[in-house]
């Protein structure tokens, strides 16, 4: 996969999954796409743009704002040998559904013996910015990874959001699959083939041997913007992408720390009962003797997320905070933690926290 990548197109993660979606319409006649906005003119970040057009309106449907009905639809449909696509807008609209996920798509595979599966996708928006504040700005891939029965997937890559899709829509079982806004607009490498693999566990993007970053999501990108200003003071940071949060695999996390002896993990969501607790308990029984440090974890605050660009700026953890983790679990001396922040300070650009990413294209 990885020589494949290296001549492959450029695409944003918007356009790979709205690839992602074409294909699986093309591909599989029992493949369908719903969700409030999908046949609006923006396509939720456009990544549904066209399809009704080219599909028509029995195969993308726009649905009423109900989304525990439709939910329940798509949980039927798997039964009756479809495989819908469900698309939220944001991570709270399906809190308005999980009854229909928890007890009904999670369960039915057990429930029945195997007799009967809920192979459906279930996209959800996440992310933050510019005052989407407490009700339209949470992460609560926690939630979601805690339920057995469910995938639970949050690709940080163009590539990994179109095959993550793509093979889940082929599975037999549902798949909660979270993108952060803030990604759908940068770009990469995206083959022709789908990789098989896209939901088998973490992936290293940055090998390195002084300490381990795991970060799930967006914050992927802010740990290696962290581990680059740490290159600058030779400390090589290796950077790993959780990517699959349900089922867990964590063997390779453990590999990287038996080398490195360190461990920083990022969540995007609440670092308390996060996913970031749950890897650091797991390490520290597995991998306790090889530890050089106590391993240490950011996330989200216990309360709300902020709206005012005031509160914010203390709420969201960057690259900046990464990297001062690690210089407190390396023990690096004063001077070097101020030529990292300097890196990071100049290369932001000044950017208010609740700005986003200059990748980022919006609508919204």
């Amino acid at each position: 996969m990885a020589d494949s990548l290296q001549a492959a197109r450029l695409l944003s993660v918007a356009e790979a999954i709205r690839e992602g979606l074409e294909r699986a319409l093309d591909e599989i006649p029992e493949a369908f796409v719903m969700g409030e906005g999908v046949t609006d003119p923006k396509g939720i970040f456009g990544t549904t743009t066209g399809l009704m057009d080219r599909f028509g309106k029995e195969r993308v449907i726009e649905t009423p704002i109900s989304e525990n009905a439709f939910t329940g639809i798509a949980v039927g449909a798997c039964l009756l040998g479809q495989r819908p696509i469900i698309v939220h807008q944001r991570v709270e609209f399906m809190l308005l559904a999980m009854e229909q996920l928890i007890n009904n798509a999670a369960k039915l595979r057990y429930l029945t013996r195997g007799r009967q599966s809920v192979p459906m996708v279930i996209r959800l928006v996440i992310g933050r910015g510019w005052g989407q504040g407490p009700q339209h700005a949470q992460s609560l891939e926690s939630v979601f990874a805690a339920i057995p029965g469910l995938k639970v997937a949050m690709p940080s890559r163009a590539v990994d959001a179109r095959d993550m899709l793509m093979t889940g829509i082929r599975g037999g079982d549902p798949l909660v699959l979270l993108e952060h806004r803030w990604l759908h607009g940068v770009r990469g490498p995206v083959a022709d083939d789908v990789d098989p693999d896209v939901l088998s566990g973490p992936v290293v993007r940055r090998e390195g041997e002084d300490l381990t970053l795991v970060a799930t999501s967006y914050m992927v990108l802010e740990a290696l913007r962290a581990a680059d200003a740490l290159a600058a003071v030779g400390i090589t940071a290796e950077v790993i992408d959780l990517r699959v949060l349900r089922p867990l695999e964590l063997a390779p996390i453990g590999e990287s720390v038996r080398r490195t002896g360190r461990l920083v993990v990022i969540d995007t969501g609440h670092r308390t009962l996060g996913m970031g607790a749950e890897v650091v308990a797991t390490i520290s029984e597995r991998q306790l003797s090889h530890l050089k440090a106590p391993p240490r974890r950011l996330g989200l605050p216990d309360r709300p997320a902020a709206s005012a660009r005031s509160l914010a700026a203390s709420f969201y953890p960057r690259a900046e905070e990464i990297a001062r983790e690690a210089a407190e679990a390396l023990g690096m001396d004063t001077e070097d933690r101020l030529h990292v922040e300097r890196i990071l300070d100049e290369r932001r650009e000044h950017r208010l926290v609740d700005v986003p990413d200059p990748s980022f294209q919006g609508p919204f």
